[in-house]
């Protein structure tokens, strides 16, 4: 049960850090001018994929062994769900990253259009990260 347990707390950590980002961080940032707001959401952004990266990591590889051991396919599932965030990351919100990342270049109409986009995009992943804590916390309660 200790790998089940490490799975969910990696997954609750997931899903604090992306609603704090969607809820505190980013409507913060929105408040300051558009240059100001993308020079903080760069370093901000960086510090933040590595984090989260390695929590959906552990957590889905966790959960993956959890359901190995035991056969708890709930297990099986919210690893998964918590996984699926590297797909979406890299293939909807990664191009809106690297525009944001070009951001001298942009216009500030632009650069503000980009970071709303990027906020309602990481959201998603807030959403992925509670239906996995929900999904491990029922497995972790039905052993």
């Amino acid at each position: 049960m200790l790998l089940g347990l490490i799975a969910l707390v990696a997954a609750a950590a997931f899903a604090g850090a992306a609603f704090y980002i969607n809820f505190a961080e980013h409507p913060a940032r929105a408040a300051l001018a558009p240059t100001v707001a993308v020079r903080q959401w760069a370093p901000s952004y960086k510090r933040g994929f590595t984090m989260q990266s390695s929590l959906a990591i552990i957590g889905g590889l966790c959960a993956g062994l959890q359901w190995y051991l035991t056969g708890g396919t709930a297990w099986l599932l919210g690893g998964l769900i918590l996984l699926a965030n590297w797909p979406y990351t890299l293939a909807v919100i990664m191009p809106v990253n690297r525009r944001l990342l070009t951001f001298e270049t942009l216009p500030d109409g632009e650069v503000s259009s980009l970071l709303e986009r990027w906020n309602r995009l990481h959201a998603v992943r807030t959403a992925l990260g509670a239906a996995a804590v929900a999904v491990m916390l029922f497995a972790a309660a039905n052993p």
